[in-house]
């Protein structure tokens, strides 16, 4: 039978460890196309280039018997799952693959990640399978192999057991080795915070300028079935994401009680 075709893609851009690494997870499943910016877009959520034209770069890296081929795109983590499922792709993928982000996506930080916009991308585009996997490890050095050695069964799950229409997948692992980890975790996201403000400074000529700082607040700490909780008790944590943003229980309420 014909291996899986899986598609790869991140927001920290084309030369990042955690996207080699997932490379690597995906290799001995599939075969792998990867479509990933030229630079980082962390942060940048679910946003798309309309203004200026979007380019593709083959690398010409890979041996050609590793059955991956990779391109580097000088737009969004979006801009590059919509390339990829489009224009060069001929079939749809049998799942998509973003990341391994450098540094947590877990609760309130889901909606700033453009790790997890790509999978919602994907998810979006006739119910294709799809997930962000991201380490709780900043450090463009980080250690992946952890993510290497539990997310390929993730990953197969994912492609024999598929997933519900427009659903992905937010897997994020905690920063220990693997003798460590005690297992994945089915879970919610944590209602969280960033409590941010911008600190002040002066270039060499005396503009003033503003660098985004800020600390995570979890609002529920008591909580055992959070995507937060799982992460600090040594658990990897799987949280479904959906696009509806609807809050049903506040829509009743709002029926009930507005005089329109």
């Amino acid at each position: 039978m014909q291996k899986p075709l899986i598609l790869i893609t991140n927001d920290d851009g084309i030369r990042a460890k955690g996207l080699r690494a997932l490379v690597e997870i995906a290799k001995p499943i599939g075969r792998v196309l990867v479509v990933a910016p030229e630079e980082g877009h962390s942060g940048e959520s679910h946003a798309i280039t309309t203004k200026t034209p979007l380019r593709l770069r083959k690398l010409e890296e890979q041996d050609s018997s590793s059955e991956v081929d990779m391109y580097a795109c000088n737009g969004t983590p979006v801009d590059c799952v919509k390339l990829g499922m489009t224009h060069l792709l001929s079939s749809k993928p049998d799942i998509v693959l973003s990341g391994i982000n450098h540094g947590s996506n877990s609760s309130i930080s889901v909606i700033y990640s453009g790790t997890i916009a790509a999978a919602q991308e994907a998810a979006l585009n006739n119910g294709t399978p799809a997930m962000g996997l991201s380490l709780t490890d900043y450090s463009p050095d980080a250690d992946f192999s952890p993510v290497q050695a539990v997310g390929s069964n993730l990953i197969l799950q994912a492609l024999k057991l598929g997933l519900s229409n427009e659903i992905c997948l937010n897997v994020n692992f905690p920063a220990l080795p693997l003798s460590e980890i005690k297992g994945v975790k089915l879970c919610r996201q944590a209602n969280g915070t960033w409590i941010e403000g911008y600190k002040r400074r002066l270039d060499p000529y005396g503009g003033e300028y503003f660098w985004l700082s800020g600390s995570y607040v979890n609002n529920e700490p008591g909580a055992t079935d959070t995507d937060e909780w799982a992460l600090s008790n040594g658990y990897v944590s799987v949280v479904p994401v959906q696009p509806d943003m609807t809050s049903y229980k506040e829509l009743e309420r709002l029926k009930r009680e507005w005089k329109l």
